[in-house]
Order: C-alpha cells, then sequence, then structure tokens
C-alpha cells in the first residue's frame, strides 16, 4: 500500500467517524450504498454480480476508484447464488434462473397458508430458538434438508457440507475485498456486522406479513414474548460481527416498523422494545447502529429520540428529512434522503439542487452523511449520482 493511499484512508476514516458521531468533519462524507449500480456502472449483468460474487466485488472496486467515495458497503448485492442454490433456500428469486438476467434478486414470501412457521408453533419457537430453527424452520426453506425422525439422505448431508463450504468461501472472501478497497482505492468500509429487528425477524422469515398481522390480534401475547426470545440470540451475532475497533456501525435495515405496515401504538408494544434494549445493549459498548429507516417512519420519531446520544446514525429513506433533522439532529448523524427516484428518473441538475436544500437544511452543523435515500440498482443514472458526488465533495465542505 502507497504512503499516499494509507494517508487517504486515514483521512477519510476521521472523516467518516467524526461524522457518524455527530460532529462536524471537514468536509460531508460520500457514503452511497451502491447495489446493482456498481453492477451497472462495470458493465455486468445483474445475473453476473449476483452470480459471482468476485465480478460484485470488482464492481465495488471500479466505483470506489472512480467516483472517490469516502466509504462503501464491500458487496451490497448480498445474495450469492452460489450459497443460496448450495443448500436450496426458497425464499430468493435470482436472475438468470427465476428472473431475467437483467433484473435485481427478489424476496419471495410464502402464501399465508405455507407460512414457513404456523401459527401454532410460536411456544416451541419461544422455549429454544436455536432448536426451532434448526429442527422446524430449515428443512421449511430447504427442501433438500431431512426432518427429525425422517431418514438421512446423501442429497441432505451434502446440503450442509455445501452450504459450510459456500459460506466459508463467501465470508472468507470479504477480508480480502476490504484490504483492497484500503490498499488500491484509500476507501472505508461503511459497516460491520449483521443486525435485524426480533420483529423483522417474524415478519420476513418466518410467520409472513400477513400471518403476522393476524397474530398480533390472535395471539399478541406470543408475539411479544417471540420477540423477547429472538433478541438476546440477534444481540449476539450483532456483537460477534461488529468491528472490533468499534468505529463502523452495526448495519440495521428495518422492514415492517414502519406506516402502514404497523400503527404508532403496534410499534410501541411489538416492535420497539425490544429492538431498543438490543441498540442499547450495544452502545453500552460503545458500538453504534446505523438506524437504516426503510420507508416512512417519521411518525416513529418520538419513540426514536428515545434512544442514548450518538447511539445511532438515523437514515432517511422516504420521512421528511427537515422533519427529521428536527426531531433528531440533537442527538444523532442524519444519513441519506436524496430521493431515489430523482437520481433515476431526474437531471443532474435537478439532483444538484436537491443536494444543495439537504445540505443547507440539516448539514450546516455537521452530523450528517451524503447517500440515496435508499439502496442504489440498476435503475440509478450513472451521471446523476456523479452529481450528487461531485456536487457534495464541492459544496459539502465546512
Amino acid at each position: 500500500m502507497s504512503d499516499e493511499m494509507e494517508r487517504l484512508y486515514q483521512e477519510r476514516l476521521q472523516r467518516y467517524v467524526t461524522a457518524m458521531r455527530n460532529g462536524k468533519p471537514d468536509r460531508i462524507p460520500i457514503r452511497p450504498f451502491v447495489a446493482e449500480f456498481t453492477a451497472k456502472y462495470a458493465g455486468f449483468t445483474c445475473q453476473e454480480v449476483t452470480h459471482d460474487y468476485r465480478k460484485a466485488f470488482e464492481a465495488v472496486i471500479r466505483c470506489a476508484k472512480d467516483f472517490d467515495w469516502d466509504a462503501v458497503v464491500p458487496n451490497m448485492v448480498y445474495v450469492w447464488t452460489g450459497l443460496t442454490t448450495a443448500i436450496g433456500l426458497r425464499y430468493y428469486a435470482v436472475p438468470g434462473i427465476h428472473l431475467p438476467p437483467d433484473k435485481p434478486f427478489q424476496y419471495l414470501e410464502p402464501p399465508e397458508e405455507q407460512a414457513f412457521m404456523r401459527p401454532e408453533e410460536y411456544d416451541l419457537l419461544i422455549a429454544d430458538p436455536t432448536g426451532y430453527l434448526y429442527n422446524v424452520w430449515l428443512p421449511r426453506v430447504c427442501p433438500e434438508v431431512t426432518r427429525p425422525g425422517e431418514p438421512a439422505t446423501m442429497r441432505s448431508h451434502l446440503s450442509f457440507v455445501r452450504g459450510g463450504m459456500a459460506m466459508m468461501q463467501y465470508f472468507d472472501a470479504f477480508g480480502s475485498q476490504i484490504e483492497r478497497l484500503r490498499r488500491e482505492c484509500g476507501v472505508v468500509p461503511a459497516l460491520a456486522g449483521i443486525l435485524k429487528a426480533p420483529f423483522d425477524i417474524l415478519a420476513d422469515k418466518l410467520r409472513g406479513y400477513k400471518g403476522l398481522c393476524m397474530d398480533l390480534y390472535r395471539q399478541p401475547t406470543k408475539v411479544e414474548k417471540a420477540c423477547e426470545a429472538l433478541a438476546p440470540h440477534l444481540l449476539k451475532v450483532a456483537l460477534l460481527t461488529s468491528d472490533p475497533n468499534k468505529q463502523l456501525p452495526v448495519g440495521l435495515w428495518m422492514h415492517r416498523g414502519c406506516m402502514p405496515f404497523l400503527s404508532p401504538q403496534q410499534f410501541d408494544r411489538f416492535y420497539w422494545p425490544t429492538l431498543k434494549w438490543i441498540i442499547e445493549e450495544l452502545w453500552k459498548q460503545g458500538i453504534q447502529t446505523l438506524f437504516y429507516a426503510e420507508g416512512e417512519w417519521n411518525p416513529n420519531l418520538k419513540w426514536i429520540a428515545q434512544l442514548p446520544e450518538k447511539s445511532i446514525i438515523y437514515h432517511v429513506d422516504r420521512g421528511d428529512i427537515f422533519e427529521v433533522h428536527r426531531v433528531l439532529g440533537e442527538k444523532f448523524c442524519i444519513s441519506g434522503g436524496i430521493p431515489n427516484d430523482l437520481l433515476a428518473f431526474g437531471t443532474p441538475e435537478d439532483v444538484k439542487a436537491y443536494c444543495k436544500k439537504v445540505i443547507d437544511g440539516v448539514a450546516r452543523d455537521g452530523g450528517y452523511i451524503m447517500d440515496a435515500s435508499a439502496i442504489m440498482q440498476d435503475d440509478t443514472k450513472i451521471e446523476n449520482v456523479r452529481a450528487m458526488t461531485e456536487f457534495t465533495r464541492e459544496y459539502g465542505v465546512y
């Protein structure tokens, strides 16, 4: 690694960390969450970067070099077909297999009557979450895995061998990818660590959204107890995968806690207590959480304001970023807020004008990170990302 590249890396790391701690760095950090956009820029199809993570890694490197960002996720196209097909996962549709090659992967939620967790199985999950997931849930989402009591098969054994090998290969590769970003680009990894809200585990991977909505009325106490049972396991995963230097945040993408999926009253009862506990436990150990508020979360801001100062970076998607700044700006760094439809369908001048509006409105005292509202896929125009990047670099100097 050249001395100049290491100097650039340290400069960007300082800028990024300062902003995340709600401070005022030398200028606004640029940290775009780019997924299939990287494929589009690098000349790959969605199929290529989903089937071959090495191409996905290379696409990120090309973007990091050419756009000169401060931080980026080593690979935002997180579904690698080699892993999902190795274990036969049923809840992903991937390009080139289930979808056209130019379409991003999709999550498949089963019909309510075929939910991966049945409504009468809450007690099993609450009593032993890992046992339930291994013995009941896994054979349902991976058809080649035999259920307890059934005769073992060669295909079942091989699914664990293939899955373990694929997972080891994929996750081990991230170390060298992060090192490449540092050595070749001087770019900081945006995140370290994995976290999901307990309620979202129930909604996304177990009961499905429709089934869980029925449970909120038919067996609400069981839903609460299930979230409480899952929370310690999710906290442990977040801690084990977090940055040992405690500089980078744990990533938290939230799906079902916002309007219109849950009312504020339901959010307060079912979603918030266990998630709040996890975030507070992480912050006790000096670990921030990237609170990626997908959708419209402004009705829930009064609860989010309860969190300890600087414990989160609040990412704005469809919420009013100026209202977010009014309510949370004194306590937390804010990121995002540049609409994805503007980046997809607007002009570079439109993008620059909106970036100026956001910077003037929420970033004057620091504590802001430039990014789109949501993850950028292949509908985002390259010239608009360039406009967002270059304008922020020029105008966002303190």
